[in-house]
């Protein structure tokens, strides 16, 4: 019999990191599209969570903290998610201190390639202004390149600018990751599984080797539903997770404006009248 487990996306983006929305706005949006249970995951951050509990009342959708953790190591990319952890734990703090500091230092050294590359710079209060976010990335690099008219559009900044930049080759392993993510008491998820660096598109037996490895390290789950998979993409991920025993989580990775065209809960959940039996048992979790 079919089980509707409501409206559900535990992968967006706030201002905390590389989204638009503030996560005040976030939750509000989340209200609106009718959302029942959702998490944010910031890039190497968790500060939103905070901010989006003080903000919860009676008859609110459920919130799991989330993050989102970039990761490399000599075998490939990879997006690490955590849900559930708590964000106070010291294995935590210290992972997203490493993560941040990772960030910072590809920012200042992508700002000093653009000026001595292509002579574009920004002024003292623009470049303050940009080191005081929470997490600045590339999108804030591109905005302000837009603002001065050495780009017209935010992909045309990245791709033909900013991605030229060779930037120190510093990243979170995953193992750390996703140690730390469990040592916080949270589960540790591989994102898009079949995305890797740039359109780099990882299949067949190199995907299912990777993901043993990940699961070697301690990886829980798998987010099968998501905004960029076709539906082919979408049942490999589901069979992948039923194999290996792992979790299924349902994420679009919402931006706001920063990624237009991927609306809130669009993530391919809603074409399934089932949904699988690794989604309901993670969700019994929380």
């Amino acid at each position: 019999m079919a089980v509707n487990i409501g409206k559900i996306d535990l992968h967006m983006h706030t201002t905390v990191s590389d989204g638009t929305d503030t996560p005040e706005g976030l939750l509000q949006k989340v209200k609106a599209a009718g959302i029942t249970v959702f998490s944010v995951t910031d890039h190497d951050a968790v500060k939103a969570g905070g901010i989006i509990r003080s903000c919860l009342r009676d008859g609110d959708p459920k919130f799991i903290q989330g993050a989102e953790f970039s990761c490399r190591d000599d075998q490939g990319k990879y997006h690490i998610l955590g849900y559930g952890f708590d964000p106070g734990h010291a294995a935590m703090q210290r992972l997203v201190e490493h993560g941040h500091g990772i960030r910072m230092k590809k920012v200042t050294a992508r700002l000093e390639f653009l000026r001595s590359e292509f002579g574009f710079t920004f002024s003292e209060g623009e470049i303050r202004s940009l080191l005081a976010l929470d997490n600045p990335g590339k999108p804030h690099i591109a905005n302000l390149m837009i603002r001065h008219g050495y780009a017209g559009t935010r992909k045309q900044a990245i791709d033909e600018f900013i991605n030229r930049a060779r930037v120190a080759k510093e990243y979170i392993g995953p193992a750390e990751a996703i140690g730390s993510i469990a040592d916080a008491g949270g589960v540790p998820v591989l994102a898009h599984p079949f995305f890797g660096s740039g359109d780099e598109l990882i299949l067949g037996e190199e995907m299912e080797e990777r993901l043993k490895r990940l699961i070697g390290y301690g990886l829980c789950g798998l987010e099968a539903f998501y905004s960029g998979f076709s539906p082919k993409l979408r049942e490999q991920a589901l069979a992948l997770a039923k194999r290996y025993d792992l979790f299924v989580t349902a994420g679009s990775d919402y931006h706001g404006d920063n990624k237009p065209l991927i609306r809130i809960g669009g993530n391919g959940l809603e074409e399934t009248t089932d949904p699988p039996e690794g989604l309901r048992r993670f969700l019994t979790l929380f």
